[in-house]
């Protein structure tokens, strides 16, 4: 026993102190940086829209991964209204702002 003893306050002694000074963490300024996300909600938010594929483009992002975006940021994080419509063959996307349009469309219009 007295040799494990030794051992175990040799091993305490000779080990190495680290230094308690924090190291500062590199700055990240978001607003100067795009983000893929602001990309994209860039690209939703015209008025004409936006499609899978230019999202694909704009982001290097699959076709999966862009449908789980809008589906699992856009609408469930963000809590926007997307639009998707069928027009010529290719599936358009758009955010639609909730607060104008709703307010607009559920007041009758003066005859």
């Amino acid at each position: 026993m007295t040799k494990s003893k030794s051992r175990a306050s040799a091993t305490r002694s000779g080990t190495k102190t680290r230094s308690k000074a924090k190291r500062a963490k590199p700055v990240i300024h978001h607003k100067t940086r795009r983000s893929k996300q602001t990309a994209v909600l860039a690209l939703l938010s015209r008025p004409s829209g936006t499609t899978i594929t230019a999202i694909m483009e704009a982001t290097g992002w699959q076709a999966h991964s862009v449908r789980g975006f809008l589906a699992g940021v856009v609408r469930k994080k963000l809590g926007l209204t997307l639009q998707s419509e069928k027009p010529d063959g290719e599936r358009v996307y758009r955010v639609i702002g909730d607060g104008a349009e709703a307010s607009t469309s559920a007041q009758p219009q003066a005859a």
